[in-house]
Formats: C-alpha cells, sequence, structure tokens
C-alpha cells in the first residue's frame, strides 16, 4: 500500500540546509547539471580539439569524455567517507575549487596530454560534487520521497545534454575551443560562490563518523555485504557504461554512420530531452507504483529493444528513424532505471549515505566508464558495437536484479519503508 504524501517532509528536509523545497531541488541539480555540461559540451568540439592538438587517430579523441569519466570514477571512493567525517558542505565548496581551476587550466594547455591530466582531474573534482549533493539528498529524505526528489532534480540536470551540445557548437562558430573550458570555469566559480553563501551543513555533528581505517573498513563492509545496495550498485554499473557509451559514440554514430553533420546537436538534443521526460513521469508516479515496479519494467523494455536494434543492425544497417527511435525510447528507460536503482541503492544505508554513495559511485562509475569506452573503441562504422552493448548490459542488470530481490521482481516489501543499515545481508 502507498504511504500518503506528507508535504511537511518536504519542509523539514529543505529547511535542515536552509532552503525552501524549490530552491533545494534547483541548487542540487545544478551542482550536478554541471558535470553533464563538462561532458556533453565536448561534443561538436571532438574534432576540432582533435585537430588542434596533433591527434591522428579520431578514436582517440574519444579519451577526453573517457578520461573525465575515470577521474570522476575513480575518485568517489575517498570522498564518501570523508563527507561523513567532515560534513558534506566542506567536500562540496573543496571539489569545485578542484573543478573550476582545472578547467581553466585546460583552457591554457596546448598539449593533448596535459590536456587529459586536466580532464582527469576536473572528473575528481565533479566526483566531489556528485558525492556530496547525493548525500546531502539522503540526509534529508527517504525512500519514495528520495525517489521523488532525485526525479525532479533529474529534470534540470537533463536540460544540460538539451542544449550543451549546442552551445559547444555556437562556441567553435564564433571562438576557438578553449573558450568552453573558460565558460565551465566561470559557472564552476559562480555555484561556488553560490554553495558558499547559501548551502548549509546537512550532516549534523552528532551523525559524523570517525575518520579511521576500522571505521571506513566497517562502512564499506556493511556497504558491499548487503544484498540491495550490491545487487543494484552491479545495475548501475550496467548503465553507467551505457549512458558512458552512448555519449563517447554518439558523435561519430550520428556524424559518421547518419551524417548529420551540424544537425548533431539537434539530435542528441531530442534524446535528453525524453530522458527529461522519463524523470518527469518517474517524480510524478514514483509514490502510486513504486520504485521497484517502474524501474524493473523499464529494465526489461530496454533490454528487449536494444537486442531488437542489435538483430535489425546484423541484417543491414538501420534507418535512421529506426535507430533513433530505438535510441529514444531505450535513453528513457536508462533514466527511470537510474535514477530509482541509485534511489533503492542508498535506502538501506541510513547515516552511511556519503559512504554508500562513495562505494557505488566509484564501483559503477570506474567500472562503467571502462566498459563504455570499450564498445566506443569497437566503433567500426555501423551502430552494432552500441545496440549490441546496450542489450548485454540490460541483460547482466536483470540477472543482478533478480539476485537482488530473491528471484522476484515489480515487488520488495522494502519498497517504501526505510530499512537499517545491515538489512538484507548476504
Amino acid at each position: 500500500m502507498t504511504p500518503p504524501h506528507k508535504p511537511h517532509q518536504e519542509n523539514q528536509g529543505s529547511r535542515r540546509i536552509g532552503m525552501g523545497f524549490g530552491e533545494f531541488v534547483v541548487t542540487i541539480a545544478i551542482m550536478t547539471a554541471s558535470i553533464a555540461m563538462a561532458i556533453d559540451s565536448m561534443l561538436p568540439a571532438l574534432p576540432n580539439i582533435g585537430h588542434s592538438l596533433g591527434v591522428t587517430n579520431t578514436n582517440d579523441a574519444q579519451l577526453i569524455i573517457g578520461v573525465f569519466f575515470l577521474g570522476f570514477g575513480v575518485s568517489q571512493i575517498f570522498f564518501g567517507s570523508l563527507s561523513d567525517t567532515f560534513g558534506r558542505r566542506n567536500i562540496l565548496l573543496g571539489g569545485l575549487v578542484c573543478y573550476l581551476f582545472a578547467m581553466f587550466a585546460a583552457a591554457a594547455t596546448g598539449s593533448f596530454e596535459m590536456l587529459l591530466v586536466m580532464r582527469f582531474i576536473q572528473g575528481v573534482g565533479g566526483a566531489a560534487v556528485r558525492i556530496t549533493t547525493m548525500a546531502i539528498v539522503r540526509d534529508c529524505f527517504g525512500g519514495r520521497e528520495m525517489a521523488r526528489v532525485m526525479s525532479y532534480v533529474m529534470i534540470v540536470f537533463m536540460i544540460v545534454p538539451i542544449v550543451a551540445p549546442s552551445v559547444g557548437q555556437l562556441i567553435i562558430m564564433y571562438a576557438n575551443w578553449h573558450w568552453i573550458f573558460i565558460l565551465l570555469g566561470i559557472t564552476a566559480t559562480i555555484l561556488f560562490v553560490w554553495a558558499f553563501l547559501r548551502l548549509k551543513e546537512s550532516l549534523p555533528p552528532e551523525e559524523r563518523l570517525p575518520l579511521s581505517v576500522g571505521s571506513v573498513v566497517d562502512g564499506f563492509k556493511t556497504v558491499l555485504t548487503n544484498r540491495i545496495t550490491c545487487g543494484y550498485m552491479v545495475g548501475l554499473t550496467m548503465f553507467t557504461g551505457v549512458i558512458s557509451a552512448y555519449v563517447i559514440s554518439v558523435q561519430q554514430v550520428f556524424g559518421e554512420v547518419y551524417g548529420l553533420g551540424d544537425w548533431l546537436p539537434i539530435a542528441f538534443a531530442a534524446t535528453a530531452g525524453g530522458i527529461a521526460v522519463a524523470n518527469f513521469a518517474n517524480g510524478f508516479f514514483v509514490r502510486k507504483f513504486g520504485m521497484r515496479r517502474i524501474s524493473h519494467a523499464a529494465l526489461l523494455i530496454f533490454t528487449a529493444l536494444s537486442a531488437a536494434g542489435f538483430f535489425i543492425s546484423l541484417a543491414a544497417k538501420p534507418d535512421f528513424a529506426t535507430a533513433y527511435g530505438i535510441f529514444t525510447i531505450v535513453l528513457m528507460m536508462f533514466a527511470v532505471i537510474a535514477t530509482n536503482f541509485t534511489a533503492i541503492s542508498l535506502e538501506p544505508m541510513g547515516n552511511l549515505a556519503g559512504t554508500a554513495t562513495a562505494v557505488t559511485g566509484f564501483v559503477s562509475t570506474t567500472f562503467g566508464a571502462i566498459l563504455g569506452g570499450l564498445v566506443g573503441q569497437m566503433f567500426n562504422g555501423t551502430v552494432q558495437p552500441l545496440f549490441g552493448g546496450f542489450a548485454l548490459f540490460g541483460a547482466v542488470t536483470i540477472a543482478a536484479t533478480l539476485w537482488a530481490e530473491n528471484g522476484k521482481l515489480f515487488t520488495h516489501p522494502g519498497d517504501s519503508p526505510q530499512l537499517d543499515p545491515g538489512a538484507a545481508h548476504f
């Protein structure tokens, strides 16, 4: 039975950090959206950057995206424990400083190798932002309310991919690619000032965990021995692979396979718009149907459509309308899956939300970026690698979800109440 919505939960959660509900959602969304901007605004500029810095293999330009994902993934494991000990706000502000300085340094470089180093550091700063913003949401909300907040955050988050490629293309039409990094650095500076002035600490001192090897190991053990958290973490890894593969390959798929040229930003924006619609719908329906019913149904649709796209592409190159239609629908399913899987994986963790976000983020983003990069490197002038990768990732996620839920889909007794850390161990 669906628990009744309690409006005062919104007020209690947002008051904890000194903001109204709307301002809280927008602030968290823009913080996380800045990461998407650092990825998607690069897409139209990849050929220009590669040519400017002497890159001879066109597939190597993918590293500008892939290295960011890698830095974003491997560093998350540190920030969770730090934020559980020192609070969310300090780690968030430090991450923004790291992020903005790396942006300005990237704008000044003339070396492809140094650009990749700066992209890795940008990913590290972005990881601190991601970990702390998700932990702040978990500090203030729980269960289906957390899923609802995250859905609304994702609506704002997904507006960025709609406009980011067009922004990147507009910049390289009137200036050089360095200005993309300069503008991103300026944006990060504004976000730092806003967070410094408006965002209060969401983790009270009495709820913080001491920073020691023993406490960190215990926290990681709690996360990694919880069946729900661990199983859904595997799913999040697969779906990080999905979005990584898509973002890394989209410029070549739309540009080379289908020859869209200057229409690439519009095509990319439309798929991102579908993701935003899916997240809005998820935020509206999740309290009625629950996280599991919605995300599990989306997972089955995603896998079936991806497999269909793969088999169609084996027979012949699918026409653009068919391929684009499949991409649009499966990415809408991706949005629903990723949002709800994140909420489900964090639900049992209580005040270990920072550590849990760090562990799941480290595993899902690092290995998801590697998987997505492998799919990208398999680009052969067709859509086969992308659809095949999607279908495989979906199948693995179905298996992991069945394991997490003891062989059942669509329902779970812990869907609405908050579970204690350590529940559902295996």
